[in-house]
Formats: structure tokens, sequence, C-alpha cells
């Protein structure tokens, strides 16, 4: 047999508390009284309006079999009885009679015969509380109609989900939109109606909101693309929101998506814009870029130009004018022993002068590279010795002493034995110069090597003139000197940095004006970085800690 389950609750809609953490005893209700009233009351008791405080219709008593309330007992497989009094056999086990006819005779005699276990409640009572529970419900129809009118009238989608990703809950605008029925939304899986899956997404594949909710215990948002019917594709934000039990369980997710299409398509239509001027500005300024370091190198060019020309014309416009002299005084035909000795010093003159545009042409060539260079097993002492050699002259005439402190037994190096030479070269002569402006001076020449870093230094410090303060930063520069005009152009320790660098070695400069010039370089014994080019020239690695 089946039974009817009602679930008890006061006409406010609330559940009867319950004052233990064990299942309720099941209450068996019996009806008596078959009318109207009665089929009302037994459909309505269907609804499953409580979970914890329930009862049973179990059996429903009218002497007439025909009446509206006993068919529908009959259809509903309850016990129907024609005597009420049936009610009392212990087979029946009924606890409560409810009074559906308002005969008072029935209501003296069923209080005169019931037993004492059985609970009865009267036609009166019964209606009191029927009639408030209809009003209350009347209310609660009311409301939810006004609720139902108002989501529907909501353009965003509305649905309410179950833990179980069952839709219980659809509004119009999800329905229209999607081309569903209410049919083929209400009772099926989300993923069903959304993915057209046959089972739960994939969290690899699809970031189901759903789950975003239980991780964070929170409402969650998340922005989804999705195919309409006619495979229009739109942008949907997402929000899903928790309903919460009191232990702590979700009773129900509420799932709201409003259509953003519009604003992620003009959302992405500016940021095509800005990334269309991005790419124009990186452009023009990639063009820029080219004309400013076309118009530096023909400004280099030019100031190159300009240097090489006037200092290589200062020179042969004394060799032409020493040539010119020699051929004016050849051709008078009155040589003598005094216009012989101004042959001989307008000789010196010229090789002097040529000897000059041979040293302007070799650091040019020195700067751009292009000499061919051998590498090869160095002593550092045998180079600075040849470079005290060939500077022995220079050294003498600008009043120069050297003091030397060469470590022996100092290991090979691995370089280009030309390259270390001119750049000796050069701060020995810068060094002579700056000891000639101070009336004289020392240079002390040292050498020595290190195991740990597997390298070998030299340091040159004299007790010239110093450079000043400000000029330290430009010293390695191109074409900077602060020499008078026709002693250089500005190339040598510019070529002595490059040179240095290209060995994978360290060059560092300490200078005080009127106490002298450290250089110190640090050469590596082995340097792997080295690489020579096809013309022969070499690259390498080059740290100045100072700089």
């Amino acid at each position: 047999m089946i039974k009817s389950t009602i679930k008890i609750k006061n006409y406010f809609g609330r559940g009867i508390p319950s004052m233990s953490t064990q299942k309720p005893k099941l209450i068996n209700i019996g009806l008596i009284g078959g009318g109207p009233i009665c089929l009302e009351f037994l459909k309505k008791s269907t609804i499953d309006y409580h979970r914890r405080i329930h009862a049973e219709i179990i059996a429903v008593a009218d002497p007439d079999p025909k009446t509206p309330g006993m068919a529908f007992a009959k259809k509903r497989r309850l016990r129907t009885e024609t005597d009420y009094h049936k009610f009392y056999a212990p087979d029946y086990n009924i606890q409560l009679i409810i009074l559906l006819t308002p005969e008072t005779n029935i209501l003296e005699d069923v209080l005169a015969t019931k037993p004492g276990h059985i609970r009865l409640v009267s036609y009166t009572t019964f209606e009191i509380l029927w009639t408030a529970i209809g009003l209350e419900e009347r209310k609660l129809r009311e409301h939810t109609t006004e609720m139902e009118t108002l989501i529907n009238g909501i353009r965003d989608f509305i649905l309410v989900i179950t833990p179980d990703m069952e839709i219980t809950e659809v509004n119009e605008a999800f329905l229209q939109k999607m081309g569903f029925t209410r049919e083929e939304t209400i009772g099926r899986k989300c993923y069903e109606v959304y993915h057209k899956l046959d089972h739960p997404c994939e969290e690899s594949r699809i970031d189901c909101p759903l789950n975003g909710v239980i991780r964070n215990r929170s409402q969650y948002r998340q922005v989804q693309t999705r195919l309409l019917p006619d495979d229009e594709k739109r942008y949907y934000e997402v929000n899903i929101y928790p309903i919460w039990e009191k232990d702590g369980k979700i009773s129900k997710f509420i799932h709201i998506s409003r259509d953003i299409t519009q604003h992620k398509q003009k959302e992405e239509e500016i940021t095509g814009r800005l990334e269309h001027m991005v790419e124009e500005r990186t452009r023009q300024l990639k063009e820029t870029h080219t004309k400013l370091l076309h118009q530096d190198k023909m400004a280099s060019l030019g100031k190159l130009s300009a240097s090489v020309v006037h200092e290589i014309n200062n020179p042969i416009a004394g060799i032409l004018n020493m040539i010119m002299l020699i051929k004016r005084i050849l051709e008078e035909d009155s040589l003598n022993e005094k216009e012989l000795n101004q042959f001989a010093q307008y000789l010196d003159l010229m090789e002097t002068e040529t000897r000059r545009t041979s040293r302007i042409v070799s650091n040019l060539l020195a700067f751009s590279r292009q000499s061919r260079m051998e590498l090869k097993k160095i002593n550092l002492n045998q180079l600075i010795e040849k470079t005290l050699i060939l500077s022995s002259n220079l050294l003498k005439i600008e009043g120069a002493k050297i003091e030397k402190k060469l470590a022996p037994d100092l290991p090979d190096l691995v370089g280009t034995e030309d390259q270390l030479l001119q750049v000796f070269m050069n701060i020995v002569s810068n060094a002579a110069e700056a000891i000639e402006a101070a009336g004289g001076g020392i240079l002390r020449i040292e050498t020595r090597h290190s195991l740990k870093n597997g390298a070998v230094t030299a340091v040159f410090k004299d007790t010239g003139t110093g450079i000043p303060q400000e000029n330290m930063d430009k010293l390695f520069e191109p074409f900077f000197t602060t020499k008078k005009k026709g002693k250089g152009v500005g190339l040598g320790l510019s070529v002595a940095y490059g040179i240095i660098e290209e060995h994978g070695g360290m060059i560092n400069v300490k200078s005080s004006t009127k106490k002298g010039t450290t250089f110190t370089i640090n050469l590596p014994l082995n340097p792997s970085s080295i690489t020579t080019d096809s013309n022969g020239g070499l690259h390498g690695q080059y740290e100045n800690p100072d700089r």
C-alpha cells in the first residue's frame, strides 16, 4: 500500500523544531469525513513540506464510499472504511484522528469511544488552522507570482541548480535566448543543457563555476563564451551565488549570466586600436631611431674627416713647404756649406712630419680594427722592455726616469703583440708628456701574476701633472684630447681601451692633479672569449669596475 506523507508545519511556514537529534517517530493519521475538504487536504498533503517532522495519512472513513475524499483515497491506495470505529483496531496503529466533518454527534461519539492513546483534532480546530494556512498559502502564491514576474522580466539568465547539478528553476530570458522549453530544461543536468555532455565537465577542459564556489566557499565570477542556436558567439559574465544550509552545506546555486558581448566587443575594439597605435608609434620610433643613427654616423664621419684632414694637412703642408724651399735653393744653383746644413734640418723636419702622418694613419687603422693580427704567446716583461727601448729617446727628451719592478718567472699570455705594444706605447707616451709638463719626474712600471684569477697585471704609475676629475669620464672617448693642436686626434686611449677589451682584460685609471696618474691593466693568460673576425680583428669581453 502506498501511503501519503504530510510534513507538519505551523501556519507561518516554519517547521516545528525538534528537540532531539534522533529521527522523530512516524505519526499515523486517520481522516473521518470524505467530503470536498477531505479531497483538498489529501491533494495538498502529498507535498513534502519539511524534512524532519512528518506524518502519514493511512486511512479515510466515511459512511458514503462515493464521496470525493473516499474516491481519491482509493485511487491513492489508502485504506478506506465506512465505519470509523475500525480505526481503533491495533492493526491500524493510528495515533491521530482528524475530523473533516462538522457533525457534532460524530465528535461526541469519537470522544466517548476512542482509546486514550489516540489524539483528536476537532473539525473546528482543523478549520481554523486550515483557513490560516490557506491565507498564508495565498499570500505565498501571490508573492511567488510577483517574484516570477520580476525574474522573468530580467534579461539576465537566471537558473537555480542543486549540488547534484540539476536545474530546478529557470527564467524566461534563458529559455527564449537559448531556444529551450521549460520541459527541456527543468530536471536536467546543467552540463547537459550548457555543453550537451552526458557527464560532468572535466576540470582540465572546462572551468566549472560551481566548483569555483565550492573551492572558494563564496560567490564566484567568470567570463564564458557560448554559442547560441544560430551559432552566434556571445560573451557572458557568470556569477554563482551559493545558498547555505544551517549545517554549512550548500542547498542551491543561483546561477546568473549577463550578456557582455557588446562591452567585450568595444573592449576588443579599443584594445585593437591601442595595439595599432602602439605598433604605429613603434614603427615611427624605429624610423626616427634609424634616422638619428644615420645622422649620428654622418656627424661622427664628419667629425672624423675634419679631424683627420686637419691633422694630416698640417704635416703635409710643412713637408710641401720644405720641398718647395729645397727646389728653389737648387734652382739658384748656389749651394754652400751653410745651405747644405739647412738641407739636413729640412730633411729632419720632413722625416718628423712624415712619421707623424704615419702615426695618425696607424691610429686610425687600429681604431677601425682593419689591421690583421695574429694570436701568439707573449711575455709581458719582454713586451714592456721592448716598449721602453722604442720610447727611450722620447723619455730622455721629456725628462722621465724609469723605475721597474718586473715579477720574475711571469707566465706567458695569449694575445697580439703589435696591439698590446701599441697600448703600452700610448700609455708610456702620455706619461712622458705629463712628466715633461710637470718639469720632470718618474715613471714606475710593475708587473705581477695572480694564480687565483689566472691573469697578469701591468701597472704604469707616473708623477706627472695628472688628469682633472672632470675629464676622467671622457678619457677613453674617441677624439677626446687635452693636448695642444698638432699633438694628436684623441684616438690613443680609445684604441688602447678597445684592445684591452678585446683581450678579455680590464683597464683601470686613477689620477690626481699635480700628483700623477696610475694605469692598471689586467690581462687573462688564456682569454677564451678572444675570437678573430674575417679581417683578423679581435673580439672579447671587457669590464671596468670604476666606470
